[in-house]
């Protein structure tokens, strides 16, 4: 048995991670640099362009951490103190009276003579309205420092930082409105056939609706591309040259279909007569074929078919592609490892990627791991790793990649 996350004997076949280092090298090859500058509140999903250093110290003055009294701990005899003031957050405290405490709250400033706050849970507040402390203390006490968090000049987020509603309430925090960010990439999307139609027109004899243009249009958008839905490509030479000729100002072409060197594929033909076209034939399962090459300058990948086999490879090798443009360093998905709530008796020479969920803490698969079956992946939440030449009993570890972290 071949212990697991280790690559197994391939063939001829190339191993997934040589594929993913061949196109990150081609992604690191040809950046998107250009910019724009948004609001705050629109910069969700999209990429920073510069680093993100703090103009101030975060928190910029000590704060307390809680609702109690501030004092100075060696002003503290054991006898009960004075209220000498009362902060609320927003308020510029005045120094604190020697011998006494202030009453302050939340966020407040403390102080200044102030080197303590103690929370009102271990007080008690006589008939005269002083406070008498009933815990020892100590400097420092929950009292949130200046620059707890972030000090000037230091690096908050790296460019190239991918921006969530986390990363954009962290910039609110250092006062940015704006910030500057990559441009969408811009993506066009096709498909090959005639068996092809789309959703809502009556079926042929021989022909399918198209799912996958859907799929990836769907998918670049909330990745935060720019999409140009190319629609299908028809079996036919000419056409196929006029319609790529068309998709002016692309990034990337993103067909499905695979692209092969067949008679009938007029794509393939029109990347090799006008372009390059490599056809790699890779160790995972499913969606051996797939294809980088360029038209007219224009890069494109081309995904293999099958539905199960066009979700795999954009999720683990067209979308890593496509952050690298824009400058993200990180951009394989998080997987762990679980248990596995099945057996894999026969070992394949492919790593096998099949749509599975999560249940009581154990990985278990559908039924039907067909390439051409979708809606194994509707089923599922993640993508349990199965590497080459490994065989597998109930309780055995998989590696297990969530759905949740290649979808956006």
């Amino acid at each position: 048995m071949n212990p697991a996350g280790k690559p197994g004997k391939t063939g001829s076949l190339m191993a997934v991670e040589v594929a993913l280092a061949r196109l990150l090298a081609m992604a690191e090859a040809s950046p998107i640099r250009e910019r724009e500058r948004l609001p705050l509140a629109q910069v969700q999903g999209r990429v920073l362009a510069d680093d993100l250093v703090s103009m101030l110290d975060l928190p910029p003055w000590p704060n307390s951490a809680m609702d109690g009294y501030a004092l100075r701990v060696a002003d503290w005899t054991g006898e009960p103190l004075v209220v000498s003031q009362k902060i609320f957050a927003g308020q510029a405290p005045e120094a604190l009276k020697p011998g006494t405490c202030a009453r302050i709250f939340t966020g407040a400033p403390v102080p200044a003579g102030a080197d303590c706050v103690e929370m009102q849970e271990n007080t008690e507040v006589q008939a005269d309205e002083r406070v008498r402390f009933t815990e020892t203390m100590a400097p420092g006490q929950n009292i949130r420092p200046q620059g707890q968090e972030a000090t000037v000049g230091e690096l908050i987020l790296p460019a190239g930082t991918r921006l969530g509603p986390i990363e954009q309430g962290l910039a609110a925090s250092l006062g940015c409105a704006e910030l500057d960010v990559i441009r969408k990439v811009r993506v066009a999307v096709l498909s090959t056939g005639d068996e092809l139609i789309e959703p809502g027109q009556a079926l042929g004899p021989g022909q399918i609706y198209n799912s996958n243009r859907v799929l990836l249009c769907g998918w670049l958008q909330r990745l935060g591309c720019e999409v140009i839905d190319a629609g299908i490509l028809p079996d036919d030479l000419a056409t196929t040259r006029t319609q790529l000729g068309e998709l002016k100002d692309v990034d990337l072409i993103l067909s499905t279909g695979g692209v092969s060197v067949g008679e009938a594929d007029f794509l393939g033909i029109a990347l090799r007569e006008e372009g390059e076209l490599t056809l790699w034939k890779l160790a995972i399962k499913p969606g051996k074929p797939l294809t980088f090459g360029h038209f007219r300058g224009v890069p494109v990948i081309g995904l293999p078919g099958n539905p199960a086999s066009t979700l795999v490879t954009f999720a683990l090798l067209a979308r890593p592609y496509l952050l690298r443009r824009q400058g993200v360093k990180e951009v394989e998905p998080l997987k762990f490892q679980v248990p596995a709530g099945f057996a894999w008796p026969k070992a394949g020479n492919r790593r096998e990627y099949l749509r599975g969920r999560l249940e009581n803490g154990r990985a278990i698969i559908y039924r039907n791991q067909s390439s051409g079956v979708l809606r194994s992946a509707a089923w599922a939440d993640g993508l349990v790793e199965v590497m080459e030449d490994r065989t597998l009993i109930e309780g055995d570890c998989v590696s297990f990649i969530p759905l949740s972290e290649v979808l956006s």
